[in-house]
């Protein structure tokens, strides 16, 4: 019997958490699991490696890396070095960054390929899965945001970088990405056409999620693959989804790629409130609304890797 193939899209801790999830299936199901991971941070070391170097921003890439390390005590040893940050004040020059985060840089330049750096990086970290970036180039994240200013809260002002759109106090109306239309990842195109299964979020919906739709050759394939899609909300609003609706969330999917069908929506049970409108937009994607405990029980708002996967496993397993 032959692997499901799952292509996870996402960036940052959400991308992870839904990786860590997926590792936690394995046990009960036999996954070929595919990260497609967002290029568009500008901030902290990422941003930094970005400015001065050029080049993909790694700080997402390394952690979906070290969601989907091996479990062999060099390689969790491995994981731990590559997310190790470097202390330090004003002046030094490693303070803050990543050790993965400069991995990741000095192996895209030495290999020229940034697929090639990540396969590699991967060999060195045991990962029982595959990290590919969503485009080969970096991106920019901008934003039409309305109320950046309490004073004047019917203007409209455009936001600029991810980690500013991030940390927008405003309500965001338009996304866009610059330069318009990037050329999409091959390898990732291709992962898409082969997959059984496409999975969108949990994330930062602006920043993390909804990128790979404005990607034209990567939205093609995703309207395109006969793969099941399934989307994973988030359990509670960030600074840049403040005033969205469990509901507008899914909406925002279907107007920046009105073409994409959904078959499943997994919400935690508690988070979601009333499910009778998240029931409705899921429905109108074609969806099945899914409730389950996926979030810790310490009451922050982070999924539960273990019971996340618990929530997938029957989602995942079931026959068409």
């Amino acid at each position: 019997m032959t692997a499901t193939k799952v292509v996870a899209f996402g960036g940052g801790h959400g991308l992870s958490a839904s990786l860590r999830a997926l590792r936690h299936c394995t046990g009960e199901l036999d996954l070929d699991i595919t990260a497609v991971v967002t290029v568009g941070d500008d901030g902290g070391s990422s941003g930094r490696l970005r400015a001065e170097r050029g080049g993909l921003p790694p700080g997402d890439l390394r952690q979906a890396l070290v969601a989907l390390a091996g479990d062999h005590p060099a390689t969790r040893r491995s994981a731990g070095l590559f997310q190790h940050r470097f202390a330090g004040g004003a002046g030094d020059g490693l303070a803050g960054h990543a050790v993965g985060n400069l991995v990741l840089c000095g192996l895209m330049e030495q290999l020229g390929d940034p697929v090639a750096a990540l396969e590699h990086a991967g060999a060195m970290l045991g990962a029982v899965g595959r990290v590919l970036p969503m485009s080969p180039q970096p991106v920019g994240i901008e934003a039409r945001v309305r109320g950046t200013d309490p004073e004047h809260p019917d203007e409209v002002r455009t936001v600029r970088g991810q980690h500013q759109v991030a940390v927008t106090t405003g309500t965001v109306e338009a996304l866009r990405l610059t330069p318009d239309g990037p050329p999409a990842c091959a390898e990732a195109v291709t992962a898409v056409g082969g997959a059984d299964w496409l999975i969108f979020g949990p994330g930062s919906w602006y920043t993390s999620v909804l990128p790979h739709l404005l990607v034209p050759g990567l939205a093609a394939a995703i309207v395109a693959s006969p793969a099941r899609r399934l989307v994973t909300l988030n359990l509670a609003a960030e600074k840049e989804t403040l005033g969205l609706s469990v509901a507008d969330h899914l909406a925002a999917l279907h107007w920046y790629l009105p073409q994409l069908t959904v078959d499943y929506v997994l919400a935690d049970s508690k988070a979601v409130g009333d499910p009778e409108p998240v029931g409705r937009a899921a429905e109108s994607l074609g969806a099945r609304l899914v409730l389950a405990p996926v979030a810790v029980d310490d009451g922050t708002p982070r999924h539960d890797p273990a019971a996340l996967g618990a929530a997938l496993v029957p989602v995942l397993g079931a026959d068409r």
